[in-house]
């Protein structure tokens, strides 16, 4: 991981490849790009939701998450690497036990929203399960270690929990409580 961008317009992928951190070449529809691509995207929307107005301790807690999701996408782009430490799926879990233990417990489903927060991270859920499928369609067809499939599925379980924090939080005043999906709403049109 020595190399560093120096030249981003190479050219090199004009005939619809790609180079790995490993120096080999596979085409840019390849499943192990989809993978770092689904990443990729996900960090780009954390980046996106850590705009907003959040908790101090929430916002440290996803500026670890880009890291670690950089490692991730490090780790995907050279074959049989690794770079995401076994601890990030832990962190995770620790996080996630501590913000639900704060949460009511749920009733019914929610809807996706709320405060403008709350719904990004709903997005950036949606992502983490996309990201998550890419690594199960890759892993499928190579080998991969367990720990960022892990890692993913824990991250969206946390995103959803985030959002109902976030929307507690209500540091924009449009959330305050989660969204409940009420099936009566679509009774007798």
């Amino acid at each position: 991981m020595g190399n560093r961008l120096t030249q981003i317009a190479t050219r090199t992928g004009d005939d619809g490849s790609t180079g790995l951190g490993d120096g080999s070449r596979v085409p840019k529809d390849h499943l192990r790009v989809h993978a770092m691509g689904e990443v990729d995207e996900l960090n780009s929307h954390l980046g996106v939701l850590l705009c907003e107005p959040l908790p101090d301790e929430v916002r440290e807690l996803l500026i670890t998450i880009q890291h670690e999701l950089f490692n991730l996408g490090g780790e995907l782009s050279i074959p049989g690497f690794e770079l995401l430490k076994g601890d990030a799926v832990l962190r995770l879990d620790e996080a996630l036990a501590e913000y639900n233990a704060r949460l009511p417990r749920l009733q019914e489903f929610i809807l996706p929203g709320g405060s403008r927060s709350a719904a990004l991270a709903h997005v950036a859920r949606t992502v983490a399960r996309r990201a998550e499928r890419s690594l199960v369609a890759l892993g499928a067809n190579e080998t991969l270690r367990a720990e960022p499939r892990q890692y993913l599925n824990r991250l969206s379980d946390l995103l959803f929990v985030l959002a109902r924090v976030l929307n507690r939080a209500n540091l924009d005043g449009l959330g305050g409580d989660d969204l409940y999906w009420h099936s009566e709403r679509l009774k007798g049109g």
